[in-house]
């Protein structure tokens, strides 16, 4: 039977499938809408299959945080190719995502994977509709949700969206603006943890053992190797431990000074680099 154009537009608006493969579906499906949207999910599934085996490492990192503060979400998705990362399609579904995660807070993948978004579809249908529709592998990499009692979460994404980070902060302070330097600082400085204390035993021994080796190959005597470690342990906490930290907007006063000042403080932050 002929296709009209007509035709070939509704089933485009229904599905956001590309013109000839609409065409395609509704000839193969003799003009009925609900098989030819069925023959595009199938078509979904078979590009999803092809490319199972390709590599996704651009994409978009996302948040989204309650209107009281009280929870956030961070999600990375991703695809083959920048081009489809700035995609506005893909940054929607990346969106939707990311606040149903918010919404519904799932422990693990595959919980996430059976929610519904707000068109019904459950997650898992919508990422091979997506696949089938740009023909790229499109995936879930990873996602968090933090909470808070007392304080609240703040989120910075920097532009691009291809750096995010989720903060707890809590006080009687400037929890908005304060939260928001630390969110900046956690993304520009990388810290491996909020207080020396969180940094792992594994690390601290690593860092400990290499200093003392390099003061060991400089010719330093046995005797005050340990001392030399531990100097340089300091340093390192310094350069990797969220409170020690150097302020980025003003290096004269460490990020627990900044914070003392805004009546603020910071309880975990989660951190996702596109990739990492």
């Amino acid at each position: 039977m002929a296709i009209s154009a007509q035709d070939v537009k509704r089933l485009r608006e229904m599905t956001g499938a590309g013109m000839m493969d609409c065409k395609q579906a509704l000839e193969e499906a003799g003009g009925d809408f609900e098989v030819a949207i069925e023959l595009l999910r199938k078509k979904g599934q078979k590009v999803a299959a092809k490319r199972a085996e390709r590599e996704a490492k651009e994409g978009l990192v996302v948040t989204a945080v309650a209107a009281d503060g009280r929870a956030g979400a961070i999600v990375e998705v991703n695809c083959e190719t920048d081009f489809v990362a700035r995609n506005e399609e893909f940054a929607t579904f990346a969106r939707q995502v990311a606040e149903l995660i918010l919404q519904a807070q799932p422990s693990e993948l595959t919980e996430l994977l059976a929610l519904r978004l707000p068109d019904g579809r459950t997650v898992e249908t919508a990422l091979l509709d997506l696949t089938g529709k740009i023909g790229e592998k499109i995936a879930i990499r990873r996602f968090a949700v933090l909470t808070s009692d007392q304080g609240r979460i703040i989120s910075y994404v920097h532009p691009g969206s291809r750096l995010g980070v989720l903060v707890e902060v809590f006080g009687d302070g400037q929890l908005e603006e304060a939260g928001r330097d630390v969110a900046m600082q956690v993304a520009a400085m990388n810290p491996l943890a909020v207080r020396r204390e969180e940094v792992p035993e594994s690390v601290r021994a690593k860092e400990l053992e290499i200093a003392r080796e390099a003061a060991r190959n400089e010719g330093k005597p046995e005797h005050i190797l340990d001392r030399i470690a531990q100097g340089k342990l300091e340093r390192f906490y310094k350069d990797h431990v969220l409170l020690e930290q150097a302020f980025i907007k003003d290096a004269t006063l460490s990020v627990a000074q900044r914070l003392a000042q805004a009546g603020v403080n910071v309880r975990r932050f989660v951190r996702y680099a596109l990739g990492d």
